[in-house]
């Protein structure tokens, strides 16, 4: 016969008769789930974490600056030698593209990820029943944890609605900072695609002439005569590239960066929005894996994360909204 011990919940205090085999209980009053023989954990290394954070977070900082300033160093020579107000279109464009994206950045890199909220425990008489429902206790930092939080192992504390760890912002993707985090990634893809745009543009206009020589007859396309065309395009590009100046070096070299960043920032970025439009974030869906639940798939879901509780219809004139009438 299994014998039955008796043990305390952490939430309210009250003494509950359990059997041995159960690893884990949730209180009948408070609603608090405890797991036995859990020891206290001890963060280790966390000063090594920060900083490995933060040098990520100087060295996307550094690149970023380094794409601004470049960009303007090689770029607008060629643009202001165009056309003027192609200059002066392409510097205010510039401008409010490297603000917003600096911005967004630096507000989800340095706002706190939001923290769960501070709640009374540990007494019976002043929790009420049913107030630590689903509630466990975080023995990293020492204190109940609601449902929607998570512990971060490199941030040291427990944020509500945790996303990810994110090392490029050297911080976690939460409740605080989750609309900053996606206003950064649209910002970004806008000014990488706008970057490589440009990049291009100038590098045609300042791209020596193609050594090519003359490939005779082109009436009687065939196989080979493709291949030849396109071998000889690749020697005159390549031997072309090598006539380029440090201009155009750091040009080619801000279009193909330019262009592998934003293929990675899009399937961010597209990841992000799948998971909002779901209502999950990438730890609730991990936690969901192979279980039942399903969260209700919605784009209100989408408009609810940016502050918008309500859909567009709620706005237009009533007509649209009028019961439809049925004929007899």
């Amino acid at each position: 016969m299994v014998e039955d011990h008796e043990t305390g919940c952490w939430g309210c205090g009250l003494r509950l008769l359990l059997p041995s085999y159960s690893p884990i209980f949730k209180c009948g009053w408070c609603g608090a789930i405890t797991t036995q023989n859990e020891r206290k954990c001890e963060t280790k290394y966390l000063w090594w974490r920060h900083a490995r954070d933060r040098c990520f977070v100087c060295v996307l900082l550094g690149f970023m600056l380094f794409v601004i300033c470049g960009g303007v160093w090689a770029v607008y020579p060629v643009v202001f030698s165009i056309s003027y107000f192609c200059g002066i279109f392409h510097s205010s464009i510039t401008v409010i593209l490297s603000m917003i994206t600096l911005s967004m950045f630096s507000l989800a890199a340095f706002n706190s990820p939001g923290t769960p909220p501070i709640i009374e425990w540990g007494s019976y008489p002043v929790v009420g029943k049913g107030y630590l429902e689903n509630y466990t206790f975080c023995h990293y930092c020492s204190k109940p944890k609601s449902p929607r939080a998570h512990h971060c192992s490199s941030c040291g504390m427990c944020i509500l609605d945790m996303d990810h760890h994110c090392p490029f912002i050297g911080n976690c993707v939460g409740a605080g900072n989750h609309r900053y985090f996606i206003a950064f990634l649209v910002s970004a893809v806008v000014s990488t695609i706008y970057v490589s745009i440009m990049s291009a543009f100038a590098v045609w206009h300042i791209w020596p002439p193609l050594p090519t020589r003359s490939l005779g007859d082109l009436s009687g396309m065939n196989s080979y005569m493709a291949w030849r065309i396109f071998k000889e395009l690749i020697f005159a590009l390549l031997s072309s590239a090598l006539l380029l100046s440090p201009r155009g070096l750091v040009l080619v070299y801000l279009f193909f960066s330019s262009v592998s960043v934003e293929m990675g920032l899009i399937v961010l970025l597209l990841q992000q929005l799948c998971y909002i439009y779901q209502g999950k974030t990438y730890i609730s869906h991990l936690n969901s894996q192979g279980g039942d639940e399903a969260g209700e798939k919605d784009c209100k879901n989408i408009l609810r994360f940016f502050g918008c509780p309500y859909t567009v219809s709620r706005y237009l004139p009533n007509v649209w909204n009028t019961p439809k009438r049925h004929n007899k």
